[in-house]
């Protein structure tokens, strides 16, 4: 974990997200996800919410941890009011550049997932792909909800995407090596203290090999189904997959969770 001196010269530690969300290498290694995955899950959650059926010019969205904007942007193309946040500056700035690119009009913020303003203003509030579960402390996970909830207008959807732990934990690859460009990239996988731990080790042809974590809490079905409905959500159903397939513990990768502010 790296660290950076604070104003008093002492050393304070980046959490793992700051430091490896904000690192260049990090869209290296990912680059794998595609906007073809990210149109297919938007897709859905129009699909499944029933918001297909409004008009996008009429509808807000707000885009929790968009990292570098393929979902914020695959919304944006179809023509909602978008805002995406995320804590790091480089993921935002490779998102602007897209959507300059592409001319589409994208709204950007950088806070903290847990001090998201509590506007009610959204009609929409997406987490995507596994961006929950950072912290350390359970508390702090309940607060993001929170968050969201209050986010929300009346009637608005949340919808959280989750690993399945179930389903990974039958089907969890503890090693792994593939490239990317130039890069190797080793990765190794662990369960611990329901949380997955993943350590990536990146090589380049040339210069030094680095490293980074990540760690992410692993939530059963019935566990944040009761979080949910602590700050008031009702959930209403939840899919397997990205294609919008049925949830079933035992065999689907993904827990996405459709709920209303009501």
């Amino acid at each position: 974990m790296a660290a950076h001196p604070d104003s008093s010269g002492a050393e304070l530690s980046l959490n793992w997200f700051e430091e490896w969300f904000n690192h260049p290498l990090y869209l290296e290694v990912y680059s794998h996800r595609d906007d073809n995955e990210a149109a297919q899950c938007i897709k859905t959650i129009l699909s499944h919410s029933g918001l297909y059926l409004k008009k996008p010019a009429l509808l807000s969205v707000l885009d929790v941890a968009c990292g570098a904007g393929r979902h914020a942007l695959e919304l944006a193309r179809l023509g909602y009011k978008v805002t995406g946040n995320d804590l790091s500056p480089f993921l935002l700035e490779e998102a602007r550049k897209a959507a300059q690119k592409s001319k589409l009009q994208l709204k950007l913020t950088s806070c903290d997932m847990r001090q998201i303003p509590s506007e009610g203003a959204y009609d929409l509030v997406v987490q995507l792909f596994t961006s929950f579960g950072y912290f350390e402390m359970k508390e702090d996970d309940q607060l993001v909800l929170n968050k969201a909830y209050h986010a929300l207008q009346c009637d608005g959807w949340y919808i959280l995407d989750l690993i399945n732990p179930l389903h990974l934990l039958r089907n969890l690859v503890a090693h792994s090596s593939r490239t990317a460009g130039e890069l190797t990239i080793i990765e190794d996988r662990a369960i611990n203290q329901e949380r997955i731990i993943k350590t990536i080790s990146i090589i380049p042809p040339l210069g030094r090999p680095v490293t980074f974590s990540e760690s992410v809490r692993l939530y059963r079905e019935t566990e944040i189904i009761a979080m949910l409905q602590k700050e008031g959500f009702t959930v209403t159903s939840i899919i397997g997959n990205y294609a919008g397939d049925p949830f079933t513990e035992e065999e689907s990768p993904r827990m996405m969770i459709f709920c209303q502010k009501r």
